[in-house]
Protein backbone atom coordinates (compact mmCIF):
# COMPACT_ATOMS: atom_id res chain seq x y z
CA UNK A 1 0.00 0.00 0.00
CA UNK A 2 1.46 3.83 -1.12
CA UNK A 3 1.66 5.67 1.93
CA UNK A 4 0.65 9.26 1.76
CA UNK A 5 4.11 11.75 1.75
CA UNK A 6 3.86 14.18 4.68
CA UNK A 7 4.08 17.72 3.76
CA UNK A 8 4.95 20.62 5.87
CA UNK A 9 3.94 23.95 4.89
CA UNK A 10 5.79 27.13 6.07
CA UNK A 11 4.57 30.53 5.24
CA UNK A 12 7.61 33.27 4.99
CA UNK A 13 6.95 36.92 5.59
CA UNK A 14 9.67 38.89 4.82
CA UNK A 15 9.71 42.19 7.27
CA UNK A 16 12.96 44.04 6.47
CA UNK A 17 16.61 43.49 4.58
CA UNK A 18 14.12 43.84 1.13
CA UNK A 19 15.67 46.27 -1.34
CA UNK A 20 17.11 49.69 -0.78
CA UNK A 21 18.29 51.42 2.07
CA UNK A 22 19.44 48.45 3.54
CA UNK A 23 15.68 46.84 3.66
CA UNK A 24 14.56 49.36 6.55
CA UNK A 25 13.71 52.83 6.65
CA UNK A 26 13.38 53.45 10.31
CA UNK A 27 11.15 52.20 13.77
CA UNK A 28 8.50 54.47 12.90
CA UNK A 29 8.22 52.67 9.19
CA UNK A 30 8.42 49.34 11.43
CA UNK A 31 5.86 50.60 13.45
CA UNK A 32 3.54 51.19 10.86
CA UNK A 33 4.48 47.64 8.54
CA UNK A 34 3.78 45.93 11.83
CA UNK A 35 0.47 47.78 12.11
CA UNK A 36 -0.97 47.13 8.74
CA UNK A 37 0.26 43.14 8.78
CA UNK A 38 -1.47 42.97 12.48
CA UNK A 39 -4.96 44.29 10.95
CA UNK A 40 -5.18 42.74 7.39
CA UNK A 41 -2.09 40.28 6.34
CA UNK A 42 -2.12 38.12 10.07
CA UNK A 43 -6.53 38.65 9.81
CA UNK A 44 -6.16 36.44 6.64
CA UNK A 45 -3.37 33.87 8.04
CA UNK A 46 -5.88 33.54 10.46
CA UNK A 47 -9.12 33.25 8.65
CA UNK A 48 -7.26 30.70 6.52
CA UNK A 49 -9.29 27.14 6.02
CA UNK A 50 -6.52 25.13 7.16
CA UNK A 51 -3.79 26.84 9.82
CA UNK A 52 -1.41 23.52 9.61
CA UNK A 53 1.38 25.87 8.51
CA UNK A 54 3.65 27.38 10.03
CA UNK A 55 4.75 31.24 9.68
CA UNK A 56 8.50 32.40 9.36
CA UNK A 57 8.78 36.10 9.68
CA UNK A 58 12.88 36.98 8.42
CA UNK A 59 14.72 39.43 9.49
CA UNK A 60 17.84 41.32 9.76
CA UNK A 61 20.19 40.79 12.15
CA UNK A 62 19.83 44.27 13.65
CA UNK A 63 16.43 43.76 14.69
CA UNK A 64 17.19 40.66 17.26
CA UNK A 65 17.46 43.12 19.53
CA UNK A 66 14.66 46.13 18.49
CA UNK A 67 12.12 46.04 21.32
CA UNK A 68 9.38 46.17 18.82
CA UNK A 69 10.44 43.28 17.21
CA UNK A 70 10.29 41.30 20.35
CA UNK A 71 6.88 42.77 21.34
CA UNK A 72 5.57 41.54 18.46
CA UNK A 73 6.99 38.38 18.78
CA UNK A 74 5.38 37.78 22.59
CA UNK A 75 1.95 39.06 20.71
CA UNK A 76 1.99 36.49 18.21
CA UNK A 77 2.79 33.58 20.53
CA UNK A 78 -0.22 34.33 22.13
CA UNK A 79 -2.25 33.55 19.11
CA UNK A 80 -3.54 29.92 19.85
CA UNK A 81 -3.31 27.77 16.92
CA UNK A 82 -0.55 29.27 15.12
CA UNK A 83 2.81 28.33 14.77
CA UNK A 84 5.42 31.12 14.72
CA UNK A 85 9.16 31.14 14.02
CA UNK A 86 11.16 34.31 13.56
CA UNK A 87 14.72 34.12 11.85
CA UNK A 88 17.09 36.93 12.17
CA UNK A 89 19.69 36.23 9.20
CA UNK A 90 18.68 38.66 6.22
CA UNK A 91 16.71 37.69 3.17
CA UNK A 92 16.31 34.01 2.18
CA UNK A 93 15.27 35.01 -1.25
CA UNK A 94 17.43 36.78 -3.72
CA UNK A 95 17.08 40.55 -3.75
CA UNK A 96 17.87 41.86 -7.40
CA UNK A 97 18.60 45.70 -5.61
CA UNK A 98 21.00 44.55 -3.35
CA UNK A 99 25.36 43.90 -4.45
CA UNK A 100 26.47 40.57 -4.42
CA UNK A 101 22.96 39.40 -3.54
CA UNK A 102 23.75 35.51 -4.37
CA UNK A 103 26.45 35.40 -2.19
CA UNK A 104 24.21 36.88 0.05
CA UNK A 105 21.42 34.49 -0.18
CA UNK A 106 23.63 31.46 0.62
CA UNK A 107 24.92 33.01 3.67
CA UNK A 108 22.20 33.66 4.79
CA UNK A 109 20.27 30.22 4.27
CA UNK A 110 23.27 28.71 5.69
CA UNK A 111 22.38 30.49 8.98
CA UNK A 112 18.66 30.16 8.70
CA UNK A 113 17.89 26.79 7.58
CA UNK A 114 19.59 24.93 10.36
CA UNK A 115 16.58 27.15 12.39
CA UNK A 116 13.61 25.86 10.19
CA UNK A 117 15.06 21.94 10.60
CA UNK A 118 12.39 21.81 13.46
CA UNK A 119 9.67 22.82 11.33
CA UNK A 120 10.23 20.99 8.10
CA UNK A 121 8.92 17.86 9.25
CA UNK A 122 8.35 14.46 6.70
CA UNK A 123 9.46 14.20 2.71
CA UNK A 124 8.34 17.65 1.27
CA UNK A 125 8.41 21.35 1.81
CA UNK A 126 5.97 23.42 0.62
CA UNK A 127 7.41 27.47 0.80
CA UNK A 128 4.23 29.95 0.26
CA UNK A 129 5.40 33.90 -0.10
CA UNK A 130 3.24 35.72 2.19
CA UNK A 131 4.09 39.49 1.44
CA UNK A 132 3.38 41.51 4.61
CA UNK A 133 0.59 43.97 3.50
CA UNK A 134 -0.61 41.56 1.25
CA UNK A 135 -3.08 38.61 1.97
CA UNK A 136 -4.76 35.24 0.46
CA UNK A 137 -8.15 34.59 0.41
CA UNK A 138 -9.76 31.66 2.78
CA UNK A 139 -9.16 28.97 1.02
CA UNK A 140 -6.06 29.03 -0.33
CA UNK A 141 -3.75 27.26 1.74
CA UNK A 142 -5.83 24.76 2.43
CA UNK A 143 -5.98 24.37 -1.66
CA UNK A 144 -2.49 24.50 -1.97
CA UNK A 145 -2.16 21.39 1.24
CA UNK A 146 -3.98 18.82 -1.18
CA UNK A 147 -2.02 18.94 -4.47
CA UNK A 148 0.20 16.47 -4.56
CA UNK A 149 3.74 16.99 -4.01
CA UNK A 150 6.42 17.58 -7.24
CA UNK A 151 9.47 19.54 -8.35
CA UNK A 152 7.54 22.50 -9.03
CA UNK A 153 6.34 26.07 -8.58
CA UNK A 154 2.37 26.78 -7.57
CA UNK A 155 1.27 29.94 -9.39
CA UNK A 156 -1.57 32.61 -8.24
CA UNK A 157 -1.74 34.74 -11.06
CA UNK A 158 -4.64 37.26 -10.46
CA UNK A 159 -6.68 38.40 -7.74
CA UNK A 160 -7.83 41.66 -5.85
CA UNK A 161 -6.14 44.43 -5.14
CA UNK A 162 -7.51 46.45 -2.00
CA UNK A 163 -6.90 50.38 -0.74
CA UNK A 164 -6.07 50.36 3.20
CA UNK A 165 -7.00 53.31 3.43
CA UNK A 166 -10.41 53.81 2.15
CA UNK A 167 -10.78 49.44 1.90
CA UNK A 168 -11.61 49.88 -1.53
CA UNK A 169 -11.61 46.78 -3.71
CA UNK A 170 -10.67 46.52 -7.17
CA UNK A 171 -9.91 43.38 -9.49
CA UNK A 172 -5.98 42.55 -10.07
CA UNK A 173 -4.60 41.13 -13.71
CA UNK A 174 -0.99 41.27 -13.90
CA UNK A 175 0.01 40.56 -17.24
CA UNK A 176 3.55 38.60 -15.29
CA UNK A 177 3.67 36.91 -12.57
CA UNK A 178 2.85 38.60 -9.03
CA UNK A 179 5.10 37.48 -5.62
CA UNK A 180 2.40 34.90 -5.08
CA UNK A 181 3.71 30.99 -4.88
CA UNK A 182 4.18 27.98 -3.36
CA UNK A 183 7.40 25.90 -4.16
CA UNK A 184 7.68 22.49 -3.45
CA UNK A 185 11.07 21.41 -2.21
CA UNK A 186 12.46 17.69 -1.33
CA UNK A 187 12.83 17.97 2.21
CA UNK A 188 16.72 17.58 1.40
CA UNK A 189 16.91 20.49 -0.70
CA UNK A 190 15.23 22.63 1.61
CA UNK A 191 17.20 22.11 4.35
CA UNK A 192 20.64 22.20 2.38
CA UNK A 193 21.66 26.18 1.46
CA UNK A 194 23.96 24.77 -1.84
CA UNK A 195 20.80 22.80 -2.69
CA UNK A 196 18.53 25.34 -2.15
CA UNK A 197 19.94 27.80 -3.82
CA UNK A 198 20.54 25.81 -6.65
CA UNK A 199 16.95 24.45 -6.55
CA UNK A 200 15.55 27.87 -6.81
CA UNK A 201 17.68 28.83 -9.74
CA UNK A 202 17.95 31.55 -8.08
CA UNK A 203 15.17 33.24 -9.83
CA UNK A 204 16.26 37.20 -9.36
CA UNK A 205 12.48 38.30 -8.98
CA UNK A 206 9.22 36.87 -8.94
CA UNK A 207 8.24 37.48 -12.37
CA UNK A 208 10.68 34.68 -13.55
CA UNK A 209 9.85 32.35 -11.28
CA UNK A 210 8.34 30.36 -14.15
CA UNK A 211 11.75 30.28 -15.90
CA UNK A 212 13.40 28.36 -13.25
CA UNK A 213 10.32 25.76 -12.46
CA UNK A 214 7.78 23.50 -14.11
CA UNK A 215 4.46 25.19 -12.89
CA UNK A 216 1.03 25.04 -12.01
CA UNK A 217 -1.89 27.98 -12.40
CA UNK A 218 -4.21 28.00 -9.60
CA UNK A 219 -7.30 28.83 -12.09
CA UNK A 220 -8.76 31.58 -9.30
CA UNK A 221 -8.25 34.85 -7.90
CA UNK A 222 -6.21 33.93 -4.79
CA UNK A 223 -4.54 37.00 -3.17
CA UNK A 224 -5.20 40.36 -2.25
CA UNK A 225 -2.47 43.03 -3.04
CA UNK A 226 -2.47 45.36 0.39
CA UNK A 227 -2.12 49.57 -0.88
CA UNK A 228 -1.59 52.01 1.41
CA UNK A 229 -0.61 55.04 0.32
CA UNK A 230 3.34 54.53 0.38
CA UNK A 231 3.98 51.18 -0.95
CA UNK A 232 7.22 51.00 -2.76
CA UNK A 233 6.05 49.49 -6.35
CA UNK A 234 2.12 49.14 -5.91
CA UNK A 235 -0.14 51.79 -5.55
CA UNK A 236 -3.91 51.66 -6.21
CA UNK A 237 -4.16 53.31 -9.39
CA UNK A 238 -1.79 50.34 -10.99
CA UNK A 239 -2.08 49.73 -14.43
CA UNK A 240 -2.99 46.16 -13.50
CA UNK A 241 -5.93 47.46 -11.57
CA UNK A 242 -9.48 46.28 -13.05
CA UNK A 243 -13.12 46.38 -12.58
CA UNK A 244 -13.94 48.19 -9.06
CA UNK A 245 -16.09 45.71 -6.70
CA UNK A 246 -19.60 46.62 -5.51
CA UNK A 247 -20.53 46.92 -2.20
CA UNK A 248 -21.46 43.37 -1.93
CA UNK A 249 -18.11 41.66 -3.73
CA UNK A 250 -16.58 44.04 -1.32
CA UNK A 251 -18.07 42.78 1.83
CA UNK A 252 -17.59 39.10 0.38
CA UNK A 253 -13.86 39.48 0.06
CA UNK A 254 -13.49 40.55 3.04
CA UNK A 255 -15.12 38.31 4.19
CA UNK A 256 -12.53 35.82 3.05
CA UNK A 257 -9.97 37.43 4.36
CA UNK A 258 -11.22 38.08 8.06
CA UNK A 259 -10.75 41.38 7.15
CA UNK A 260 -14.71 42.84 7.54
CA UNK A 261 -13.91 44.47 10.65
CA UNK A 262 -10.61 46.42 10.27
CA UNK A 263 -9.95 49.65 10.77
CA UNK A 264 -8.74 51.51 7.66
CA UNK A 265 -4.90 52.68 7.87
CA UNK A 266 -5.00 56.61 7.65
CA UNK A 267 -2.24 57.81 5.67
CA UNK A 268 0.04 61.05 6.51
CA UNK A 269 0.56 63.05 3.69
CA UNK A 270 4.10 64.09 2.97
CA UNK A 271 6.27 65.43 -0.41
CA UNK A 272 6.05 62.31 -2.67
CA UNK A 273 9.06 61.25 -4.86
CA UNK A 274 11.81 64.43 -3.06
CA UNK A 275 14.31 61.94 -2.32
CA UNK A 276 14.86 60.12 -5.80
CA UNK A 277 16.08 63.95 -7.42
CA UNK A 278 18.89 63.58 -4.86
CA UNK A 279 22.27 62.45 -4.54
CA UNK A 280 22.84 59.08 -3.31
CA UNK A 281 24.54 60.63 -0.04
CA UNK A 282 21.85 62.52 0.76
CA UNK A 283 18.74 60.47 -0.61
CA UNK A 284 19.72 57.87 1.64
CA UNK A 285 20.13 60.69 4.87
CA UNK A 286 16.48 61.90 3.85
CA UNK A 287 14.57 58.74 4.09
CA UNK A 288 16.22 58.29 7.51
CA UNK A 289 15.43 61.63 8.97
CA UNK A 290 11.79 61.77 7.11
CA UNK A 291 10.65 57.94 7.31
CA UNK A 292 8.64 56.69 4.73
CA UNK A 293 5.10 56.19 6.76
CA UNK A 294 3.04 53.53 5.63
Amino acid sequence: METKPIISHIVMVPFTGLGRFGGFRGDKWLKNRIKIFKEYTLQSLMNQKSLNFVLWCSWRPEEKENPIVKEFYKNLLQLRGLTVIFTYHGLCFYDDKAENAGEKLLENLKQTLPELKQHAIGDWIYLTINPSDDMYLFYIFDDLQRIPPSECAILITTGYIMNYNTKEIAEYNPDTIPPFFTIMFPRDKFLDPQKHLDYIGPYESHEYIKDYFFFETLKCRGFVVGTHGENISTTFDHPYVGRMLEDWEKDSIMILTGTLFSEPIPIKKRLRGLGKYLPEFIRNLYYKQNVIRI
